[in-house]
C-alpha cells in the first residue's frame, strides 16, 4: 500500500496538472472569465485534493482487504475514476451554480463537461503515476514471482 507522503504528492500533482488542463478548457468551452473559472477552480481543487486523498486511501485499503494487494484491474480503474468524481457531484454542482450565477441544470451541463474531462485525465493520470511511482512491496512481489 502507498504511505501518506505518496498519497499527498499523487493528490497535489493530480490536481495541479488538472488544473492546468481544465480551467483553460472551461473558459473557452463556456466563455467565462479565466480569472473567474480559475478561482472556481482553486477552490474545487483543494476541495477535490482532500477527497482525492480519502477516496484513494479508501479505495485502496478496500482491494487490500478483498484481493491482499492494492493492484487495480482495468475494470477496477474505472471504477475508481467514476466513484471519484460521482463523489465531487454533491459538492460542485451547487457551488458552480453559486459561483457563475447559473440554474443547476446549467451547473450541471458545465460540471458534466469537466467530468469527461477528468475521467480521462484521472484513468491516465493514475496510470501514469502508478508507472513513475510503483509501490514497492508490489514491485518486489512481482519481480520474485517472474
Amino acid at each position: 500500500m502507498r504511505q501518506t507522503s505518496d498519497r499527498i504528492r499523487h493528490a497535489i500533482g493530480f490536481e495541479l496538472v488538472g488544473l492546468l488542463g481544465a480551467m483553460p478548457l472551461m473558459s473557452i468551452l463556456f466563455g467565462v472569465d479565466p480569472m473567474h473559472s480559475g478561482a472556481m477552480g482553486l477552490f474545487f481543487s483543494v476541495v477535490a485534493t482532500l477527497w482525492n486523498y480519502k477516496y484513494n486511501a479508501w479505495f485502496d485499503g478496500y482491494l487490500q482487504r478483498r484481493q491482499g494487494n492494492s493492484e487495480k484491474s482495468q475494470q477496477q480503474r474505472v471504477i475508481h475514476a467514476l466513484g471519484f468524481e460521482a463523489g465531487l457531484l454533491v459538492i460542485t454542482i451547487p457551488v458552480m451554480a453559486w459561483w457563475f450565477e447559473v440554474s443547476l441544470l446549467q451547473a450541471l451541463i458545465m460540471d458534466a463537461a469537466m467530468i469527461v474531462y477528468y475521467l480521462f485525465f484521472a484513468y491516465g493520470y493514475n496510470l501514469a503515476y502508478d508507472k513513475l511511482f510503483p509501490v514497492l512491496g508490489q514491485v518486489k512481489a512481482q519481480s520474485c514471482s517472474a
